[in-house]
């Protein structure tokens, strides 16, 4: 049976759902936020999916952001036009990125980095392979994980970027994942405060003659706010595309779709009002607290034991299913819950399955 001839109750599970309808919805919100397409530079971690790269492209978003080389080797057989690798680079990733310049020379590959070392490391290879790169200042503003904070030692790095000869510098690289109040204006002042200091430096660098040409911040939750300020030049949300009810219930300001669910079924009767599901560790992320999913059909259901294959389900709903029966779920974090799949199945509106896409960015490694 093709995927074509597929309804729901005919996919094994637990299976990882689309919504083909839903995503070309949040993609044109995307672009409408941001103004054109072009200040849209969104990160492929959350979804891996060539077709939704492609669905990207056909709205005339040309630019992306990865966190691996796979993603960075999906999203350029796909023909984008521009895309950051926005993890530094270190050990073998290096010649990694430097082969898949030279592999794909009409899109433009930047890499990122956040100390002097890593950045001659990075000038090093290039030499050796006689190619030149351009490359970003992972700035630090506040999140504490990567990143160097705006200050004397950025202006040098960047500059050392600039007087390198197999470097380009390409400008800044501002992840404020830190920033996740749910309250509008909160965010809004945390997101000002975080950047003014960027801003500034970007400024004295650009009065020396150093040009700054890219200006990459944000993610998802202030995405809205860098889409308003013309100092950012391009925006990098991710899990807009598909959006999860972690989000939704966070930010109502942004009225995105969730466009992926869950399917599982009913493996096992424990009580009257309580049932084991084939939804483990292996089939949605277990990083958040309970409750990781939101099955709508029994939305008071709470969650006890989530191991790596079972997970149980209680609420006074559960009398009415029996052993076999589906649900569909939507995760409270849609990111890595991808990454536990291999495929997607593809639904329209009436829940028919239309077709299959791969989650090829999953692997660690695809021909680079």
């Amino acid at each position: 049976m093709s995927a074509k001839q597929l309804q729901i109750g005919d996919i094994p599970s637990p299976a990882l759902l689309f919504n083909a309808e839903d995503i070309d919805y949040n993609l044109d919100l995307m672009v409408s936020l941001a103004g054109s397409a072009e200040r849209l530079r969104p990160h492929v971690k959350t979804h891996k999916c060539p077709q939704i790269v492609s669905r990207h492209l056909d709205r005339g978003i040309t630019r992306f952001k990865c966190a691996t080389i796979a993603e960075t080797e999906m999203v350029a057989i796909q023909g984008a036009r521009s895309i950051v690798l926005a993890k530094q680079a270190v050990g073998p990733d290096i010649c990694r990125l430097i082969q898949l310049s030279a592999a794909y020379p009409e899109t433009e590959f930047l890499a990122i980095v956040d100390n002097l070392d890593s950045l001659k490391q990075l000038n090093a290879a290039l030499k050796e392979s006689s190619q030149s790169l351009g490359v970003l200042v992972d700035v630090d503003c506040g999140m504490g994980r990567t990143g160097i904070a705006a200050g004397p030692e950025l202006k040098s790095l960047y500059g050392a970027i600039h007087d390198n000869t197999s470097t380009i510098a390409a400008g800044f690289h501002v992840y404020d994942g830190h920033l996740h109040d749910p309250d509008l204006e909160d965010r809004k002042e945390k997101s000002q405060a975080a950047l003014a200091p960027v801003l500034e430096l970007k400024a004295e660098l650009e009065a020396t003659g150093i040009p700054v040409p890219h200006f990459i911040a944000g993610g998802s939750p202030t995405f809205a706010l860098h889409a308003n300020n013309p100092k950012v030049t391009e925006c990098s949300p991710g899990t807009t595309v598909l959006w999860d009810t972690g989000y939704r219930d966070d930010y109502p300001d942004l009225p995105f779709r969730t466009a992926a669910t869950v399917l599982t079924r009913v493996i096992s009767r424990l009580a009257s009002d309580a049932v084991c599901v084939d939804l483990g560790h292996k089939a949605i992320s277990a990083d958040k607290a309970q409750p990781r999913v939101l099955f709508e059909r029994i939305p008071d259901a709470s969650f006890e034991t989530h191991s790596e294959e079972h997970l149980v389900v209680r609420s006074p709903a559960c009398a009415d299913l029996k052993v076999g029966d589906h649900l569909r779920g939507i995760p409270k974090h849609i990111c890595p819950t991808v990454a536990l799949y291999d495929q997607a199945y593809v639904l329209d509106s009436t829940d028919q399955v239309i077709d299959e896409w791969p989650i090829t960015a999953r692997k660690r490694r695809l021909s680079i």
